[in-house]
């Protein structure tokens, strides 16, 4: 999934359930004086309500702001808005998408990660979700695709907390990293945040990729007043031992083959045999990308890995890893 990106624009795509905030947000984004030139795609541009006298000029439907950002709509497909887009590209470093907010973030990752015609000039950053803090709950119990929008997250914005009590808010970041432990999360008010959090944050570079403790933590979805129908959570895994990494790209390429459209997302670190740098992989949907990254040094040695998906098995996840590990 990775590729050369010195040339290529970076690109955030924002989702979440209707009413979390991302309108809101990419107004801050076209309003504000932070010294960034962001390409804003909205799926409906009615929606930003944009004061005129912000305006320096418009064309073919891409409206320039005075901050340096230009905002755009998708008009039929969200290709052919990039294409319009990419017409303009000396006009801005960064595009942000947003997604609808009754559609999963996965397909659209997927169209990133496969398609040549976008992924010449562009790459996937990162995935943002923001979570309306008042009516997750509702949201979870009766959506399914808000799940979805969790389990596909880097960063997570619980929006909206100042509206809900500490105790509360305590209890929704438990129940979220429960669906997602692989995300970094943030409370926010009026969707207000540093964009530095949002963008250049290498979500699909497999550099990046390093588990903290949190993400083996019990998070539960043990709590009985919210109760759920979704399949969707997460496994976590950590093992000792050493692991043949050819054994297990194919057990984890036949896994995705099979069961690919319910696990989400993976990643991983591994003690692999014969060598002392640290392999990472991960993967979305059916696409896997695995390779040798930097030494161990005096890190302990250790496979740690996380699915995240739909229905998923632990105790067969674990089975399959095992068969993978040297005796």
């Amino acid at each position: 999934m990775s590729s050369p990106k010195e040339k290529l624009i970076p690109v955030t795509l924002l989702t979440g359930f209707l009413g979390s905030g991302k309108t809101t947000l990419l107004n801050h984004i076209l309003k504000n004086k932070h010294g960034k030139r962001i390409a804003v795609i909205e799926n409906e541009f009615g929606d930003t309500d944009i004061d005129s006298d912000l305006l320096i000029g418009k064309s073919d439907e891409i409206f320039e702001m005075k901050n340096g950002c230009i905002c755009c709509s998708v008009r039929s497909d969200l290709i052919e808005t990039l294409n319009r887009l990419m017409n303009r590209q000396d006009k801005f470093d960064y595009v942000v998408i947003e997604g609808t907010g009754l559609a999963s973030p996965g397909p659209v990752a997927q169209a990133f990660l496969l398609e040549n015609e976008i992924n010449q000039s562009l790459f996937l950053d990162g995935i943002i979700t923001l979570i309306d803090s008042k009516n997750a709950w509702n949201h979870l119990k009766d959506v399914e695709v808000a799940w979805e929008q969790i389990a596909f997250s880097h960063v997570l914005l619980l929006n909206k907390s100042d509206l809900v009590s500490h105790e509360e808010l305590k209890n929704l970041e438990d129940y979220v990293r429960a669906i997602n432990p692989t995300a970094i999360l943030f409370n926010t008010k009026n969707a207000q945040i540093d964009l530095n959090h949002l963008i250049d944050i290498g979500g699909f570079d497999l550099s990046n990729v390093n588990l903290s403790d949190n993400e083996f933590l019990d998070h539960g979805l043990h709590d009985n007043h919210h109760e759920h129908e979704s399949e969707i959570t997460s496994v976590s895994i950590a093992c000792s031992g050493t692991i043949d990494p050819d054994k297990f790209n194919h057990w984890l390429r036949m896994l995705l083959i099979m069961e690919g459209m319910d696990v989400f997302r993976s990643k991983g670190i591994l003690n692999a045999n014969n060598s002392d740098k640290r392999y990472i992989f991960q993967s979305v949907y059916m696409l896997f990308e695995g390779r040798f990254e930097d030494p161990w040094n005096n890190r302990s040695k250790e496979n740690k890995m996380v699915f995240i998906g739909r229905n998923l098995n632990k105790k067969r996840l674990e089975k399959g890893i095992q068969s993978c590990i040297e005796s």
